[in-house]
């Protein structure tokens, strides 16, 4: 390196910088609470709940309510013992104080506050009040009424009595800041399904949630004595059952606890929903190998002991979850996440209490019901003869279609870059549009890929049938990355797939195909964020030699306007594109696949079982639950996201 060329500053205590209280939370709260985006927004109020969950997990809490106020502010309440309001030793400050400026404090950390806790690493309450423009926090407690307020974490009213009370509990609202949120437009949906999970896990306890902000108040109070024996029922609502009762297992190991409750269903894929101190954990985790390695392993000893099962022949651990509905619920002391956002549970005792708990629990079950044992067990069966029908259709197909050595479908058009994260490909519905897109494409980047009729609806099919599949085998063949089981990301051959159909009946039902099949075979494809919707427009406006498109009804109503100018009986020529065909190569470049102009709609997975629910309910084979659907959403069409 040249003397010219060197850095002469020098790398000392002044280029560290501390940042002091909650300035860190401020500086990068996507760390704290995952992202700015909605889902940290709404992530504030899981947060504040938590805190009154874990006084019910102590036994003290028996309701919670959550209101919606009018402007997005959010109050939390509940008749838990209150937060303690008295001198904490360490900072000679009142510990409600403490729980809210200081971040890692709490009852969390040791000294007997709570055997057993949910919330982010404990720092809930000071993240929340970090990353609120405002907020007040009222403690019920000795008869009398203590307060606090804040603003961005910092203290703007000293804790103060401001009157009596006879009951006990902790109310905070607060009010998110603009300054840190995309928005602030708090979603009843979402937080009125998180309230429900809520409710189911800890089985007896009240939660009220209400939407104040419209003239008339929406409200929606939740219990289940039945706990997650409920959950379980409800997730099966708009399938059917294979058996009518829950499946319930438990038991304690020390402070440790389980509980697992499964009902199967006449459905194709698993729903496992687990959870740790009743925080979800996507990713699953120790309790979800326990409880995996545990069913694999009774179905297996059952069959053989029963002569269900012949020789050496076994039941796969997939064979084994096909159409099962599962909730696993562990409560622990010392529970290690993985992943600021606690996605996975990593304590590897909790496998073996789970595993231990199923493999007892359901032998029994078995024994004592040996009709639901055997409907389960075929199923499994059924599961495991068609996995090997779809591995000689994979081996058939790679074989006719040349994929063993990397050959690509007749139909495609692929682009010359070679790079993932680089290239994109169109599914276009039609010949027609496909060859406008094919022509007006940039090919250095951009594949197209023809889809032309109805495809296979695999939701009522099972993986078996989906290799060989007209429709589907070339769609399998250009991404690269296979399906199912053998999905790999890492061999996915474009990172944007943008479905490009019809802005019509027909185009949606085949975008929704296009989804349920990602959503079912390649989910990771859109937990990366790979998958898109094309908006091509609705209208062409015409007058004199000037065109213009619009998307929407509305903004058509404009650009007329604007077009007309001064002038209001000048004639504007309004076309409706009745398809993406109608379109020249030209017209589809500009505006909908020009990266500078196009507008895209990425495909997200909030929440996979919402989209579980509604892939099930649109796709499934039940009509009435399909046809409630419509009835309630059919206003919203236009914006629905899945």
């Amino acid at each position: 390196m040249s003397e010219e060329t060197k850095v002469t500053e020098e790398y000392g205590g002044s280029q560290i910088q501390v940042l002091e209280g909650l300035e860190a939370v401020r500086k990068r709260p996507g760390m704290y609470i995952g992202s700015t985006s909605s889902s940290g927004l709404h992530h504030l109020v899981y947060e504040i709940v938590d805190n009154s969950i874990d006084e019910a997990l102590a036994g003290y809490c028996k309701h919670i309510t959550v209101t919606i106020n009018p402007g997005d502010s959010i109050t939390v309440t509940d008749d838990g013992r209150g937060i303690p309001v008295d001198i904490q030793p360490q900072t000679g400050k009142p510990a409600l104080e403490v729980v809210f400026t200081v971040l890692h404090a709490g009852g969390k950390f040791g000294g007997g506050g709570y055997k057993v806790s949910g919330g982010l690493h404990g720092v809930g309450a000071s993240v929340v009040n970090a990353l609120s423009e405002w907020l007040r926090v009222r403690v019920h407690k000795n008869g009398k009424i203590h307060e606090m307020k804040f603003a961005r974490g910092n203290i703007t009213q000293e804790m103060r009595i401001v009157g009596t009370t006879d009951r006990t509990g902790t109310e905070v609202t607060f009010q998110p800041d603009p300054e840190m949120f995309d928005s602030l437009v708090y979603d009843y949906e979402i937080l009125r399904n998180r309230m429900r999970e809520e409710a189911f896990l800890n089985a007896g306890l009240s939660i009220t949630i209400t939407d104040a902000r419209g003239e008339e108040p929406v409200s929606k109070t939740m219990c289940y004595e039945g706990g997650i024996r409920e959950f379980a029922t409800w997730s099966n609502r708009h399938k059917t059952a294979l058996h009518p009762d829950v499946i319930y297992m438990h038991g304690v190991k020390g402070d440790a606890s389980a509980e697992i409750a499964i009902q199967y269903n006449d459905s194709f894929q698993e729903n496992i929903l687990s959870f740790a101190n009743d925080v979800r954990t996507p990713e699953g985790g120790m309790h979800e190998t326990g409880f995996k390695t545990a069913l694999t392993r009774v179905l297996n000893a059952y069959g053989a002991k029963n002569n269900l099962i012949k020789g050496d022949d076994k039941v796969s651990g997939e064979d084994c979850r096909e159409g099962i509905t599962a909730i696993i619920s562990v409560k622990l002391t010392d529970a290690q996440f993985e992943g600021q956002t606690k996605a996975k549970l990593g304590n590897a005792y909790i496998r073996t209490l789970v595993d231990q708990i199923v493999s007892e629990q359901l032998t029994t079950y078995f024994e004592e019901h040996p009709g639901t044992a055997k409907l389960i067990l075929e199923k499994a069966m059924m599961a495991n003869r068609a996995r090997e029908a779809a591995r000689k259709a994979r081996e058939n197909a790679r074989r006719k279609t040349g994929l063993e050595s990397g050959g690509m479908p007749d139909k495609l058009k692929d682009c010359n870059e070679r790079d993932p994260a680089l290239c994109e490909i169109y599914i276009v519905e039609g010949d027609s549009a496909a060859g406008s897109a094919n022509q007006g494409r940039d090919s250095r980047f951009q594949a197209i890929l023809p889809m032309w009729g109805k495809m296979l609806n695999v939701e009522k099919a099972r993986v078996d049938r989906i290799y060989g599949n007209d429709k589907l085998s070339p769609l399998i063949a250009a991404l690269g990355g296979g399906i199912g089981e053998d999905f790999d990301i890492e061999k996915l051959r474009y990172h944007k797939i943008i479905i490009m159909s019809d802005a019509d009946v027909d185009g949606a039902h085949i975008r929704t195909l296009l989804l349920t099949f990602f959503f079912r075979y390649m989910r990771p494809l859109i937990e990366h964020g790979y998958v898109y919707s094309a908006v091509p427009p609705l209208y062409k406006l015409t007058r004199g030699k000037t065109q213009r498109v619009a998307y929407s009804d509305e903004q058509r109503d404009l650009i007329s306007a604007e077009m007309r100018g001064s002038n209001p009986n000048v004639k504007i020529d309004i076309q409706r594109y009745k398809g993406l065909g109608e379109m020249n190569k030209e017209e589809l470049w500009e505006t909908t696949m020009d990266p500078e102009k196009r507008t895209l709609r990425r495909i997200t997975l909030n929440d996979a079982a919402r989209a579980d629910e509604i892939f099930t309910i649109l796709m499934g084979e039940q009509v009435e639950p399909r046809k409630e659907w419509i009835e309630t959403n059919a206003k919203y069409a236009i914006n629905i996201d899945i």
